[in-house]
């Protein structure tokens, strides 16, 4: 039997799973995910085994096994780190009912990537409806030849999604598969009133959340999604790297104790995306080598203005050992953070917010004339 004779029953099998999940209800998307063949435009993968990243294809059993899975699969490298996927199928078709769309709106996606949400999108609108931004040449002729391969003929564009797509504009929906550090005023503009945005909103690295925004004359406005999602960045051309973590002089860090026993706070990701509007510029986070064994030490954070810290992750007497140095202390914005989102009740995501205005955007609790409001700008 060709390896392909049964996508359509392993197609099935994945719509089953998203049901099963709560990643898909309406009959119009499950009937998209019955229909376009995701192996179409998935015929090469990355996958990490043992610290590296392994080629994946038809030669292999697990190649059709995992496009059919509800799985993010690697599609691009650059120096050896992603920058593109075909994210998971259950993340895909819960932003795509979220759109809320009917017949004959149009939608313009952000990243366009391997082309299979802009298939499922030409499947459920039609091709005259969908248009598809990506800044990679080699993805948009790769895209496009998939499309027209399966009869798909949406409007596909080389094109810095920052922008938009101003010539067709307006559209009744924009959704983004990838990561911003804020909405792009171009957005806001080519949506038409009452439409819809869905973004992931990322200020900091991973600080931040999908939101869905509605337009209301001169502001979109709305709440981010529950739970949490994780783009790949939005790719600009001439992108700076990040910064390195700083050379720190241990025998002269100031040093102190912390009864904070939280060891990764990364992990709780409405503290991190609070934390994340008093750090300074550029943080890095993770574990610093331990000297003597080679493997993870003590958590560490740094930005780009030089401050730094070392936290132990042993306890002892109910207290960690806390390392810092340069001009902000790190630790302490985790600890004061961590009190103030204790007292807030620790919120989950349904609470917070976000307006975007032409100049000003900001992030609020609750409600969006409330008191507590945090002002996003560009990544920093």
């Amino acid at each position: 039997m060709n390896v392909f004779d049964d996508w359509s029953e392993r197609a099935e099998r994945l719509v089953r799973t998203l049901v099963d999940k709560g990643k898909v209800s309406s009959p119009e998307w499950q009937a998209a995910v019955r229909a376009v063949p995701r192996h179409v435009f998935v015929p090469v993968f990355h996958e990490r085994r043992g610290g590296a990243w392994e080629v994946v294809d038809q030669t292999q059993d697990r190649w059709l096994e995992l496009v059919y899975s509800n799985t993010a699969l690697v599609t691009l490298l650059g120096e050896a780190v992603p920058i593109s996927s075909s994210s998971e199928p259950g993340l895909m078709t819960r932003m795509l009912e979220a759109l809320d769309v009917r017949d004959g709106d149009r939608v313009l996606e952000i990243g366009t990537g391997t082309g299979y949400n802009a298939a499922l999108l030409a499947h459920r609108l039609g091709d005259a409806n969908v248009f598809s931004v990506e800044v990679e040449p080699e993805l948009v002729s790769a895209a496009r030849r998939r499309l027209a391969g399966l009869g798909y003929h949406p409007v596909l564009a080389e094109h810095n999604g920052a922008g938009g797509l101003p010539e067709h504009a307006p559209y009744d929906r924009i959704i983004a598969t990838c990561a911003v550090p804020m909405i792009p005023w171009e957005w806001v503009e080519q949506t038409g009133d009452g439409g819809l945005i869905i973004a992931d909103v990322k200020p900091h690295v991973f600080a931040g959340n999908l939101v869905v925004l509605r337009r209301k004359g001169k502001r979109a406005q709305g709440r981010f999604a529950p739970g949490w999602v994780d783009f790949m960045d939005l790719r600009r051309p001439g992108t700076a790297e990040p910064h390195r973590h700083p050379q720190r002089d241990l025998a002269q860090a100031r040093r102190r104790t912390t009864g904070l026993l939280t060891e990764r706070p990364w992990e709780e990701s409405t503290l991190w995306f609070l934390a994340h509007f008093r750090f300074p510029p550029g943080v890095r986070f993770g574990y610093a080598m331990d000297p003597g064994t080679g493997g993870p030490g003590a958590v560490f954070l740094s930005t780009s203005d030089g401050s730094w810290c070392e936290v132990s992750t042993t306890v002892d007497n109910g207290v960690r050992q806390v390392r810092e140095g340069g001009p902000v202390s790190l630790w302490r914005i985790i600890e004061e953070t961590t009190d103030l989102w204790h007292q807030l009740g620790k919120p989950g995501w349904e609470r917070f917010g976000l307006t975007v205005e032409e100049g000003a955007q900001w992030a609020w609790l609750d409600t969006p004339d409330g008191a507590l409001r945090w002002v996003i700008g560009a990544r920093r």
